[in-house]
């Protein structure tokens, strides 16, 4: 079945630059392997089609039970020079706790 990230993960996102990192945390610890499956860097870029303009590079945090991802082009000229409304990329975050995973039901 398809679930929404969200319902198992939570996340935070910072920037620097043309670069936002996305940190995602599943709310439990089992549920890490199968969110290492489900969120390959090929799929978190699909999920932003359109507005990450680069590669994306996924960082694997295994002790902290949990992933870093760097998205490159993301704000073109930066911060100073963003032209939409979450100038700082924060929204990254809310954005990708969208993204629908293949799930088992349970």
């Amino acid at each position: 079945m398809k679930i929404k990230l969200h319902r198992i993960a939570h996340a935070r996102a910072g920037d620097k630059g043309e670069i936002t990192n996305v940190a995602i945390f599943p709310y439990r610890e089992e549920d890490y392997p199968r969110l290492q499956e489900a969120l390959t860097p090929e799929a978190v870029k699909g999920h932003f089609t359109g507005l990450v303009t680069g590669k994306v590079i996924r960082y694997d945090l295994p002790y902290l039970k949990g992933f870093n991802f760097v998205l490159h082009g993301t704000r073109k000229g930066g911060v100073s020079a963003a032209l939409d409304l979450d100038a700082h990329g924060k929204a990254f975050s809310s954005a990708l706790l969208e993204m629908e995973i293949d799930w088992p039901e349970e």
